[in-house]
């Protein structure tokens, strides 16, 4: 017999697991985007920087990602374009 609370405990985690995906592949598209501008267009992509690392500092906020993994993406993408 599984308790009242592993039923809660689990809808809640079905609802966290969907939310994290929804925000992990939205970031991955960001980062695809800023890369495809970044080798194309560099002046366009220093602009869009700062949404890039706001939208990074949120997903690690959340706790998507680690805070290490969202500093050393920032440190690399602007990398890319200097």
């Amino acid at each position: 017999m599984i308790t009242k609370s592993a039923k809660k405990a689990y809808r809640q985690n079905l609802r966290h697991r969907a939310r994290n995906l929804q925000r992990k592949n939205t970031l991955h598209k960001i980062l695809k985007n800023y890369k495809k501008m970044a080798a194309s267009n560099k002046a366009a992509a220093k602009n869009e920087l700062s949404n890039v690392y706001k939208a990074l500092d949120k997903t690690a906020k959340a706790g998507v990602i680690k805070p290490n993994k969202a500093a050393r993406l920032k440190s690399r993408l602007t990398k890319l374009i200097n």
